[in-house]
C-alpha cells in the first residue's frame, strides 16, 4: 500500500513539474481580494513585465477612475507609504504574506502604520497630476521584490479549457 502512494505521489509531482506554484499568485484568489475601485472600473492598460528587470514595462494594471474617487483596500494590511514619489502622490499597502500593493496618484489621510480592512477605504484618486492619458488609477503589487499581475489576485485568470460533451 505504501509504495502504491508513493508511486502516486512521484507520478503527480513528475507530472506537475516538480515545482510549488508562487504563494503569492496562487493563495491569493481564495483570500478574496477586492478590487480598490467601485463600481468595477475598466482595465485601461494590462500588466506587461519586463524581460528583464532593468528594462521598461507595465509593472501594474491602469484602472478607469474619476478625480477624487475612492480608493479602496483590496486586501487586509497596513498604510506603508503616503507621500509624493518624483511628481505624484503614491499610496502603499503592506499586506499579509510579503504582498505590497501601490496606488498612483492617490492620496489619504491615513497615517503610516494605521491598519486598514478589506473594502475600508484607504484614500482618493488624485485630481493631479494625472496617470497617462485621462484620469487612471495605476495598481501595481509586489510579492518581495518580483511583481505580480494584480488581476490573478482579483480572480482565477487561467484560460478556460472545454472539455468534450459525452451523452450519458
Amino acid at each position: 500500500m505504501r509504495v502504491r502512494l508513493a508511486v502516486v505521489l512521484l507520478v503527480t509531482v513528475a507530472l506537475l513539474g516538480g515545482s510549488a506554484p508562487s504563494p503569492a499568485v496562487e493563495a491569493a484568489p481564495t483570500r478574496g481580494w477586492l478590487w480598490p475601485l467601485e463600481p468595477r472600473p475598466a482595465v485601461v492598460r494590462t500588466f506587461d513585465p519586463p524581460a528583464q528587470p532593468w528594462l521598461s514595462g507595465h509593472r501594474g494594471i491602469d484602472l478607469d477612475a474619476a478625480p477624487l474617487q475612492t480608493v479602496l483596500a483590496p486586501q487586509d494590511g497596513r498604510i506603508a507609504f503616503a507621500g509624493w514619489v518624483v511628481d505624484r502622490p503614491v499610496l502603499t499597502v503592506d499586506h499579509p504574506g510579503g504582498l505590497r500593493s501601490s496606488f498612483e496618484p492617490a492620496e489619504t489621510e491615513l497615517a503610516v502604520g494605521a491598519p486598514v480592512a478589506r473594502g475600508q477605504t484607504i484614500g482618493r484618486v488624485a485630481a493631479s497630476p494625472a496617470h497617462g492619458e485621462g484620469v487612471l488609477l495605476h495598481w501595481g503589487v509586489r510579492h518581495s521584490d518580483d511583481y505580480v499581475n494584480p488581476l490573478k489576485l482579483l480572480a482565477d485568470t487561467r484560460p478556460s479549457v472545454l472539455l468534450p460533451w459525452r451523452d450519458p
